[in-house]
């Protein structure tokens, strides 16, 4: 059993402690690729992704929050940097015109593993947002930010000088 900002005990397997808890290991997985790239644009970009995952991930364990704290909770400005951020990146990158298997760097792994994490977390908040109020913009939140860590992926591997891993398909 756990507690949550306003209430508790809950079982540790309850959907809003899922939730928090895949954003929480979403962020650890960011923290991994840190150390491994160097690009400014990446670095910052991710350090202010943890700062705001945190936010995410104590809006997720707040029980009915006030009208107060619901304005440090992410809102769609955040949504729209990402958006921002995406474009910006991809102006950069050679058009995709295959799938791409995760790899290539380790920075760019990270930054795959990082954007499969982000799809549990995704999954999980849906789940949530079935049974409990979950706000729209974290959801549109959650969903662009995995989409950017795909082109930050990419942007990695194309800093480190390493080709993306094209995927062939079964027909050869």
């Amino acid at each position: 059993m756990t507690s949550l900002f306003g209430g508790g005990p809950f079982p540790k397997d309850a959907g809003r402690i899922a939730a928090y808890g895949e954003v929480d290991e979403l962020n650890s997985v960011i923290g991994c690729a840190l150390p491994e790239l160097k690009d400014p644009i990446l670095t910052t970009a991710l350090q202010e992704l943890q700062e705001q995952l945190f936010v995410l991930g104590a809006e997720l364990a707040t029980l009915n929050p006030n009208e107060k704290m619901k304005e440090g909770f992410l809102q769609e400005l955040h949504v729209a940097e990402l958006e921002e951020l995406i474009d910006q990146l991809e102006a950069k990158l050679p058009p995709l015109k295959k799938f791409i298997l995760p790899g290539g760097g380790k920075g760019a792994a990270f930054l795959h593993l990082a954007r499969t994490t982000c799809r549990r977390a995704e999954r999980a908040i849906v789940a949530l947002s079935h049974h409990e109020p979950v706000r729209p913009e974290v959801l549109t939140y959650i969903n662009r930010l995995s989409d950017l860590l795909f082109v930050m992926a990419r942007f990695a591997n194309l800093q480190e000088g390493v080709k993306d891993i094209l995927w062939e398909g079964i027909l050869k």
